[in-house]
């Protein structure tokens, strides 16, 4: 806070002619006299020279302002108010093995639940136990759409307890949500209470029964790459190793049957060259023409090797490809 410059005021000089003020701002010397002595001194005056102006010390600076202090858990505009059991959980909640409760609010209309590779829209809000909103979708009028294998722990396991239409409050502990110090600056942290509302679920594509290996009827190439055609395309040109490929996809691990990645959940299809993809796909893709759906085993090798870093997908790997387009 920008304080404001005291002004300097200076004292009285007593002149021979009366006062006399000095004005340091405007650098003139003002000196009022009376009438008919303007320039005479008097000729026995034993009064001293007058002495120039003492500057007096400028007014101490007024103390800096203090900063407001914030209250944290303060709501802000437009802010849903927080449940009354916001701090802990009430008795008739539910609880799992992993410590998330949960009550339902309202009951759902549907009976599918979703599995947690599935795609789920949802309405949401949540706070933390001191009643501080962190985040609505319900306050931007917007609802939420993403895999449930993508978000915190807590709703992973507890959408998957849901019904379309039913809505139900969560407690979730600081181990299955963000942990027990914020990620960032002013980001929530420790238990956190969510109101959830699901609209809707988008199935994901099942894990192909012969995930663990390729069939007998698969085809197979020199480096390993085994193929199978599940749908045949509409096309007749195929892509070069360098083509520009529009395609949906779905990956899954071998060892488990996991799925790892879909374009086909995202409700997206992908972009890219094919040489700037594993080697796998930059040789399979171009076994196949528009239209074509082929599922491809492709070994660790071809892929991101047995033990990869940074959590990539190891050993081999099973994608269920759909060539979209061949771009130009």
């Amino acid at each position: 806070m920008q304080t404001s410059r005291s002004r300097q005021s200076f004292g009285l000089i007593l002149g021979l002619c009366g006062v006399t003020t000095f004005s340091l701002a405007a650098g003139v010397l003002l000196t009022g006299c009376p009438s008919g002595t303007e320039g005479k001194s008097p000729a026995a005056s034993t009064t001293p020279a007058a002495t120039p102006p003492v500057a007096s010390a400028p007014p101490a600076a007024p103390p800096a302002a203090k900063p407001p202090v914030v209250d944290p858990s303060a709501p802000e505009p437009g802010d849903l108010p927080a449940p009354s059991d916001v701090a802990a959980a009430p008795a008739d909640a539910a609880k799992t093995a992993s410590g998330l409760a949960s009550k339902v609010l309202k009951a759902g209309t549907g009976k599918e639940h979703p599995a947690a590779e599935d795609t789920v829209e949802v309405h949401y809000s949540g706070w933390m136990t001191n009643g501080k909103m962190f985040d609505s979708s319900v306050k931007r009028g917007q609802t939420a759409k993403f895999p449930l294998n993508r978000v915190i722990k807590g709703w992973t396991e507890g959408l998957q307890l849901m019904t379309v239409g039913e809505k139900r409050r969560f407690w979730i502990p600081a181990d299955l949500a963000y942990g027990d110090t914020p990620r960032r600056p002013g980001g929530p942290f420790g238990t956190l209470v969510f109101d959830v509302e699901l609209v809707s679920i988008q199935q994901a594509p099942k894990t192909p029964v012969d995930v663990a290996a390729a069939p007998k009827e698969a085809k197979k190439t020199a480096s390993g790459l085994a193929y199978r055609v599940l749908q045949k395309g509409t096309g007749t040109k195929h892509p070069s190793a360098t083509s520009q490929v529009k395609v949906h996809y779905s990956g899954w691990q071998s060892s488990d049957g996991k799925m790892f990645d879909s374009s086909v959940v995202r409700g997206e299809p992908i972009v890219f060259p094919l040489n700037e993809v594993i080697p796998g796909w930059t040789e399979g893709v171009q076994l196949m023409v528009e239209g074509e759906k082929t599922r491809f085993w492709i070994p660790g090798k071809l892929a991101y090797g047995d033990q990869p870093k940074g959590g990539a997908p190891a050993g081999m790997l099973v994608f269920d490809v759909e060539l979209l387009s061949i771009l130009p």
